[in-house]
């Protein structure tokens, strides 16, 4: 009986370290990273930071922006290059629709001034 509450514990403890070294929150490096995603990760992200192995941090990760979450996951995942393509080209795609419109307006009220 109380070797199985002692396994417990160390179970709980070892997911909480893993838990704390996948999520940073405290620290600004990730400690570890995750291979593995879990599904509907991606879809949830708001946006990414990518890690790289020089000065403070020791590791290549990309930081994964979720609803008060940070998920630490390899940058060589398929899957998370795939996302990040993505969410770069819909910031690249909105950024110049914004500036076209606002071009366009700026022109009109010259016109107008005329």
């Amino acid at each position: 009986h109380d070797l199985l509450i002692l396994l417990i514990s160390v179970l709980f403890l070892t997911l909480q370290l893993l838990f704390l070294a996948l999520f940073p929150g405290a620290f600004n490096c990730c400690m570890k990273i995750s291979d593995e995603i879990p599904k509907g990760i991606l879809r949830k992200v708001q946006r990414f930071e990518i890690q790289k192995a020089d000065g403070l941090c020791h590791l290549d990760a990309v930081i994964l922006h979720m609803k008060g979450k940070k998920f630490c996951v390899n940058p060589w995942n398929r899957k998370v290059k795939k996302m990040m393509k993505k969410m770069k080209h819909k910031i690249n795609k909105s950024k110049f629709h914004v500036r076209k419109q606002r071009r366009t307006r700026i022109t009109k009220q010259k016109e107008q001034k005329q």
